[in-house]
């Protein structure tokens, strides 16, 4: 008897587990969710066992079902990184690397063209998310990250000072004479890094009321186009903002930057990349000791 599930449904269990809904299963397949629905009961009725929760509009995994997608996400990680180094190792060498959008957009991208001049051959991937990485079930080679540089598993390569302090227009500057009236103005907030606002005013003494009329953005890169158009006052990363800063777009009206320290911005890769002498590993590699302003710290 052959012990290998059927491999369609073991296809959709390891997305709708992923997703933890049918309907966006459904679109990421590219099928219909009855067709998923159909697939996840052919793998419970061959493996006798309930994978799912299904209450009212949600679907859950139960405790077998969470461990079994554990194993079997484990695997096709493993699947998908060896057919891809198959099918790419002529010709065509592909780097999958994800950044968080503010990051990719005013500091990643300018940096891929050193890489894409050195090595035209290497097609490098880019995808923008602010979710931490996983290697073991997604299709990554390398990530931007936003950490203390301490993730078991992985190697970290620093590339960015993460200096913060609140940046207007010289408009809005002008009417701030003391720190404490950044509590009568529109602060712009980011759900990427929320923490901010409160972190600085704690640095320079002082509790954080939030004003209702606060406004909160996506990304830090939305924030940051809104304080140039005069909404409010943006908590700045100073490496990001460099463009603003120099030609008087923006500017820190009390010019107290607080430095995060560890906290901060790091190229992570998993061991075995590191470690990879495939020829796309080591140009990828040397380019990022190339960007980085510290050691690999692996670990």
């Amino acid at each position: 008897m052959d012990s290998l599930p059927p491999l369609n449904a073991l296809r959709a269990f390891e997305v709708v587990g992923r997703l933890c809904s049918v309907s966006a299963a459904a679109q990421e397949l590219c099928v219909t969710p009855a067709a998923v629905s159909r697939q996840i009961h052919l793998l419970e009725d061959y493996l006798r066992t309930a994978l799912f929760y299904r209450r009212h509009r949600r679907i859950t995994l139960t405790a077998a079902g969470r461990d079994y997608h554990q194993e079997i996400t484990r695997h096709l990680a493993g699947i998908r990184r060896v057919t891809r180094t198959l099918r790419h190792a002529a010709a065509s060498r592909v780097f999958n690397l994800r950044a968080p959008h503010t990051i990719a957009m005013r500091w990643l991208l300018p940096q891929l063209a050193s890489l894409h001049a050195a090595h035209p051959e290497l097609e490098v991937r880019l995808h923008t998310s602010a979710f931490p990485p996983d290697f073991d079930s997604e299709d990554l080679d390398a990530a931007v990250v936003l950490n203390e540089g301490r993730a078991p598993g992985l190697v970290h390569y620093q590339i960015l000072e993460n200096e913060i302090s609140p940046v207007c227009t010289p408009t809005v500057a002008a009417r701030l004479e003391r720190i404490e009236q950044l509590l009568d103005e529109t602060l712009l907030h980011t759900h990427a890094r929320p923490d901010d606002w409160t972190m600085w005013f704690e640095h320079v003494g002082l509790p954080l009321a939030g004003a209702s009329r606060d406004m909160r953005f996506e990304s830090s890169a939305l924030a940051y186009e809104a304080a140039v158009s005069g909404y409010g006052i943006a908590m700045g990363q100073k490496s990001l903002i460099q463009q603003e800063l120099a030609d008087g777009r923006l500017v820190a009206p009390f010019d107290r930057w607080m430095n995060l320290g560890a906290f901060t911005y790091y190229i992570v890769m998993p061991r075995r990349n590191y470690e990879s002498q495939a020829p796309e590993a080591i140009a990828m590699r040397k380019w990022i000791e190339s960007i980085s302003i510290g050691e690999a710290i692996p670990c």
